[in-house]
């Protein structure tokens, strides 16, 4: 019985030694090469029919068939997305569940919110970047403004006299238009609304003087010449305004707005995984047919890993921090 046990205890040593002695790669590897193990899932944090919904649509196609794995879009709104991140933030680190965070969910509410179910810098970790939805300036044709400075100029002019609706308080919307007021040095004042669709509609209707407009919703009105587009928010042009000059090229620096959104995982999911998934989403992302989608809603692309998903995370987290700790915005 002595030789036996000793026996086991000599090849239980062999064994503990021989998976020291692995590299560390392949040990890293090793939990990808057994991923997935079943279907997985991606939360929307809204509801269905927005970028946000139709991105993540579009990638879990996709991985369904490369991975041989059903993949579900699960739409958890509520609470400006943070009911939808936080069942995530609970799940299984794992990869099997994934959110379709947002500016909001990852950077914005956490600082507008005085309560909140999870901890984002701590909850989670970054999977791969997905698109930006393009952000746009929009009047209405009434004011007779033909450019930036002219804007700048008029409001100037009579402080607090000129409106930008949102589609409410803490939206990506609503914090580009105080990043405007902070730059130029004007006061605009703002009226929120609950939702893009309703903001957009009074300043085509001329009850709100402009709007820092999502493309997509925009984009009708501004073909139709219902609105009158004077600059977009990114740091190049827009291939679905090719014609319209960014802030930059306007001649105003600094009011440039990245309404993202990327795929997280719940924190401690391996990086193996996390690189698996990134890979995948850029390759549907860099095919031809992704990108006609996405050029002809105005959303871009930009290929970031886990690495770099974290390092631009942490980035917007400084950035809107300032802007929205000198503007006094909360959550109502």
């Amino acid at each position: 019985m002595k030789t036996i046990f000793s026996r086991h205890c000599a090849t239980l040593a062999g064994a503990v030694l021989a998976v020291a002695a692995l590299p560390a790669a392949s040990l890293a590897a090793e939990p990808a090469a057994r991923f997935p193990a079943r279907p997985m899932k991606i939360v929307v944090p809204f509801p269905a029919g927005g970028y946000s919904d139709a991105l993540a649509r579009l990638v879990a196609t996709d991985m369904t068939t490369a991975f041989g794995q059903p993949v579900v879009v699960e739409n958890r709104p509520g609470a400006g997305g943070n009911i939808g991140a936080d069942a995530v933030a609970k799940s299984a680190p794992d990869g099997h569940v994934l959110v379709m965070g947002t500016i909001g969910t990852q950077v914005i509410n956490p600082l507008i919110y005085k309560r909140m179910p999870y901890r984002a810098d701590r909850d989670f970790t970054p999977v791969a970047f997905v698109a930006d939805a393009e952000t746009v300036l929009v009047v209405h044709p009434s004011l007779h403004v033909g450019s930036v400075k002219e804007l700048i100029a008029r409001a100037r002019e009579k402080p607090g006299g000129l409106t930008f609706a949102s589609g409410g308080t803490g939206t990506t919307g609503h914090l580009a238009g105080e990043l405007f007021k902070a730059v130029t040095g004007t006061s605009i004042t703002h009226v929120p609304y609950k939702g893009n669709v309703p903001a957009i509609t009074d300043v085509v209707g001329g009850q709100v003087s402009m709007s820092f407009a999502t493309a997509q919703p925009a984009l009708p009105f501004i073909r139709g010449g219902q609105l009158i587009a004077l600059a977009t928010m990114g740091t190049v042009r827009t291939a679905a305004l090719p014609q319209i000059p960014t802030f930059a090229e306007a001649g105003v620096q600094g009011v440039e707005v990245r309404n993202w959104t990327g795929l997280l995982a719940p924190a401690g999911t391996p990086l193996a995984v996390r690189q698996m998934l990134a890979a995948q989403v850029d390759k549907t992302l860099q095919s031809p047919s992704a990108h006609s989608i996405l050029a002809a809603q105005g959303l871009n692309y930009t290929r970031m890993g886990p690495d770099a998903f974290g390092s631009f995370i942490r980035g917007e987290s400084a950035k809107w921090e300032k802007v929205v700790r000198e503007a006094g915005i909360q959550a109502d």
